[in-house]
Parts: structure tokens; sequence; C-alpha cells
């Protein structure tokens, strides 16, 4: 499901941008180390602000970024244009579909896609999946908690059911072999997750 226009107002501004960069992206690098010469992919790039961290903060070696919404590739390459093809390719993608053979990437990171996907599992399944063994699943996940309030249900497009609460979502990457273990944290009161799964 695409962001609806004031998500998306959300998502693409400064302030965002900026907690990404000094929140977010240091939080997982503590949790699950840098990607160093690594191939990694990001599902859900929006404009390309996270795929930036994961070249430059988390030195990955290639990264491969992908997103359901045409509108973000465009602003993605803009932002990203200075960058060779052969550290980045962008482009259209759904995470419950991925165009890849099996055990392709050393890493997957999600910046707070999958609460977007109806059946959320299946893009857990095929993230596993495309990760080779002993790979690094980043997430940072919205909860159900957050997406009860009156903010969400009234502003932002969600899907209305099968939402997960932390402990669900912990519960389904270990059920589909991910060692996830203490490796994560809660913020927000239990609004979001943040942790790292390594593909067993």
């Amino acid at each position: 499901m695409k962001m609806n226009s004031v998500e998306k107002f959300l998502m693409n501004n400064p302030i965002r941008a900026a907690f990404q960069r000094q929140y977010e992206a240091p939080l997982l690098e503590k949790l699950g180390g840098r990607t160093d010469g690594l191939v990694v992919l990001e599902v859900g790039c929006g404009r390309g602000v996270g795929t930036e961290e994961i070249l430059e903060r988390f030195a990955a070696k290639e990264v491969h970024a992908l997103d359901v919404d045409p509108d973000m590739i465009k602003l993605a390459r803009k932002r990203l244009a200075g960058y060779p093809s052969d550290r980045l390719r962008l482009s259209l993608g759904d995470v419950t579909q991925l165009d890849v053979e099996d055990a392709t990437y050393d890493a997957v990171f999600d910046f707070a896609i999958l609460h977007h996907v109806p059946v959320w599992q299946d893009g857990v399944a095929e993230i596993r999946r495309v990760l080779k063994p002993g790979g690094r699943f980043y997430f940072q996940e919205v909860t159900r908690h957050f997406l009860d309030k009156w903010f969400a249900r009234t502003f932002l497009e969600h899907p209305a059911e099968n939402r997960f609460s932390t402990q669900e979502f912990i519960a389904e990457l270990e059920r589909q072999r991910f060692c996830v273990g203490n490796n994560w944290v809660e913020k927000g009161g239990g609004d979001y997750v943040y942790g790292v799964g390594c593909c067993t």
C-alpha cells in the first residue's frame, strides 16, 4: 500500500531525514554493525535518505533499493544521482514479490515498510528467501500501538487488518528462522520497534 499525501509529507521533509540520520541509522548500526563491502537490499526506499545511510554510514559495497511508488523512485534517483551504477540500483518493486534469486543479499534494510503491507508475513518470507545464510535483517517498524491511535486512523492510510505488536513481529521473524533474541528495542512507548535478525 502506497503512502497517502499526509504521510508522504511527513516522511519527505528535513525533520524526518535528520531523525533517520541522527537516531534511527545509528541505533540500527549499534544493534547490527556495519555492512562494509556487502551487497544490500533496501525495501521501500522512499526518496533515498535511508539508502544514502546504507551507502555511507553502513559502508555497503552495493545497494539495490526498491519502492512500490514510482514517485518515490523518481525522487530517489534525483537525490542519489551522484552514485555510480556499480554501487546503486533503484527500481520499482514489491517486497512480497522480489524479482531476485534465493540467497542474493548479505543484508536487507526495512525503514518502516512492512506495516504498509496487507499480508506483511509474506514480506518477511521474501526477505528471508533473498538473504544469504548468516545475512542480517535490519528493521525499524511501526506497530499496532501507533496505528490504533486517533492521528494514524484519521490522517494516515494503512491496512486495517493483520497489524502487529512488537511481540508478534519478533515472534514471526523467529518463526521464519531469523535469530533475533534480545537484539531489539521498543521506542515511543511501544509505537516502534528497532532490531536486527540473523538469517539462520
